[in-house]
């Protein structure tokens, strides 16, 4: 849905599926997807979906307003968002991990390969440094990721993107009847 004079603009590759609502400066990427019942509200600031990262199902991505120092949300690539997730004004970089019910705020960035575990909340201007998981309410390190443990999360990703092609396949197919 447009709002305040932009559009969301998404790769034609991109799922976006049944449910979902997109609006306004939100940007899409190549083999992305946004899952069942999920909002992406880029009303006051921008979004940006990075290729092949995937948004679950139920979650909610907002922004903060610029005047009042707030921040966009940028998704790098082949980012994993677990299902009923909150995301506000945040950066999460390549290959970050969200686990399902997590909550990350304004300011915060997850590092390239860092792993939020589910339910934990991220608290504004924090940063997850690479290679470690956090956990927990407030979030705070946890351990330091396995080895093999990144291949893993990168092997969830691309599951996504094989598993939202089908979907889109399969909602394409019930459109044409």
């Amino acid at each position: 849905m447009p709002f305040g004079g932009k559009t969301p603009v998404i790769h034609e590759s991109a799922f976006i599926a049944p449910g979902a609502v997109i609006i306004g400066d939100v940007e899409i990427g190549e083999g992305a997807s946004v899952w069942y019942g999920s909002v992406l509200r880029g009303d006051c600031n921008k979004i940006v979906i990075g290729a092949r990262s995937n948004i679950q199902d139920g979650t909610i991505i907002h922004v903060d307003v610029p005047e009042q120092g707030g921040t966009p949300c940028l998704i790098g690539e082949d980012v994993l968002v677990g299902h009923k997730c909150m995301l506000h004004g945040c950066k999460i970089e390549d290959r970050g991990f969200i686990g399902m019910c997590a909550t990350v705020l304004d300011r915060t960035v997850v590092e390239s390969d860092g792993f939020l575990a589910a339910g934990a909340f991220l608290g504004a201007g924090k940063r997850l440094p690479s290679g470690e998981m956090w956990a927990g309410l407030p979030a705070r390190k946890f351990r330091d990721l396995k080895p093999g443990e990144d291949k893993m999360m990168l092997a969830g990703t691309h599951h996504y993107v094989h598993e939202a092609q089908e979907h889109k396949r399969a909602v394409e197919k019930l459109k044409a009847g």
